[in-house]
């Protein structure tokens, strides 16, 4: 037989520990960033441009092929990596480079960093490669914003209109 001093132990039991997980659950209270302060976020994920030149295949090596596999091109699966910089008011803050995700390197490139910034006017760039010439930028894009305390503003590449994008 139960006891009625055990179930009221156990009542309060099971009030303490539901008393204890709805303070944790409101208290005390955490900020995830500084409230004068403005988040730049840079997060995208860019498939680089394929690496070496397609091959045109002759009709003899048509022939030979299975009918499925009757493409008048041949091409690689490897992609080049992507190097992504950022530049907040001239400083450099951001500058990563990126291999292609997957077995055979024909993935995306994923990046994501964030960072805390004074809100109040701002000069920010973005730069992108992920062509075959190490030396140029494929995409430059350079944007004056004005940041209010708690915003988020975010660095991405919009992959419709080619181009990096700033929301």
């Amino acid at each position: 037989m139960i006891k009625p001093q055990h179930i009221a132990g156990q009542a309060l039991a099971y009030t303490a520990f539901a008393v204890m997980i709805a303070y944790f659950a409101s208290s005390p209270a955490y900020h995830h960033h500084s409230p004068d302060n403005a988040l730049v976020r840079l997060s995208l994920t860019h498939a680089g441009q394929r690496l070496g030149d397609c091959k045109e295949r002759s009709p003899e090596e048509l022939a030979a092929l299975p009918p499925n596999m009757r493409s008048k091109q041949s091409c690689g699966r490897e992609r080049n990596s992507v190097t992504l910089e950022m530049d907040i008011d001239g400083v450099t803050v951001f500058s990563q480079t990126a291999k292609p995700a997957g077995l055979s390197g024909d993935g995306r490139s994923r990046f994501y960093d964030s960072r805390e910034v004074p809100a109040g006017r701002h000069l920010i760039r973005a730069r992108m490669r992920d062509g075959n010439n190490p030396a140029v930028f494929d995409y430059d894009e350079l944007i004056e914003v004005e940041l209010a305390p708690r915003q988020v503003f975010v660095v991405d590449f919009d992959e419709e209109n080619k181009k990096l994008s700033f929301e």
